[in-house]
């Protein structure tokens, strides 16, 4: 059995969001227990498992995703990573429909090697600013959203870019909050640039500090600076260390997140599922 790790929403090796991806054969997955080792194992942000539904008239594969420490609902950039390698080691090509959590998800492949993910648009819904979350980031909060129960995060707007960038949060104080991570976020300083809003996502309850480069996150993104900014097609820059860019399309109830992938590493799974 093969594990390949990709870095996702980049072109280039060693930036984006690096994910694990195993491709297993068809029938039941293997035991919850097992796949959680691997990812604890493998300790990226992401792990992400699928296999084959050659019966299914509605999926082409199931995808699950793991952090080190718990199954999550939705993933971007692990989503993004397992189609740029069914789409590279030809087991799959054109459009792929997962079987997941949060529903069908479809990954579509363009010529240039980009991928676009069609994802639900995450429900935003305003909420009061506690004492606990501005004391968690250590800076002004303007305004503070749910995201709904498939991303379960809390966006966070602040002042500005340079805010962003510079957040130093107390994680610990993070990981008490009642959301699963905080993604903040601030529209960009250079208005007209490469990029249209900026984010960092935190998400210490989940066993992932910072993540790199957050698909889901930008479900909520989205909408947010689609209403705010007046376009549909925006790009957003997550400006963790890594960095990586995430080309958002709002298409109502749906957003499509569009991105590159190139894998870096793979190599055989001696032990594991």
């Amino acid at each position: 059995m093969r594990i390949r790790i990709v870095d996702a929403f980049t072109g280039r090796p060693f930036a984006g969001n690096p994910a694990a991806v195993v491709l297993l054969d068809s029938g039941p997955f293997p035991g919850d227990d097992r796949l959680q080792r691997l990812a604890a194992e493998v300790n990226l942000s992401e792990t992400a498992y699928a296999r084959p539904l050659p019966e299914s008239p509605e999926a082409d594969w199931a995808l699950r995703w793991f952090t080190p420490v718990t199954e999550v609902n939705l993933c971007g950039h692990a989503t993004l990573a397992t189609a740029h390698v069914l789409r590279s080691t030809g087991a799959a090509a054109g459009t792929v429909r997962f079987a997941t959590r949060s529903g069908i998800l479809t990954a579509e492949a363009a010529a240039d090697g980009s991928i676009t993910l069609d994802f639900p648009t995450a429900p935003l819904t305003e909420i009061p600013v506690g004492e606990d979350v501005r004391a968690a980031l250590g800076a002004d909060v303007l305004s503070a959203h749910d995201t709904g129960p498939n991303v379960g995060d809390l966006l966070v707007e602040v002042a500005d870019e340079k805010t962003v960038r510079t957040l130093a949060p107390d994680l610990a104080a993070v990981a008490r909050l009642s959301h699963r991570g905080v993604i903040v976020t601030a529209r960009a300083s250079d208005e007209g640039g490469a990029y249209d809003y900026v984010s960092r996502f935190f998400g210490p309850a989940v066993g992932v500090d910072e993540d790199p480069v957050t698909g889901s996150a930008h479900t909520a993104l989205a909408p947010l600076w689609s209403g705010r900014l007046g376009r549909d097609r925006l790009t957003g820059l997550q400006a963790s260390a890594r960095t990586g860019l995430v080309r958002t399309t709002l298409r109502g109830d749906r957003t499509l997140l569009t991105g590159e992938a190139v894998t870096v590493i793979d190599g055989e799974l001696l032990a594991g599922p």
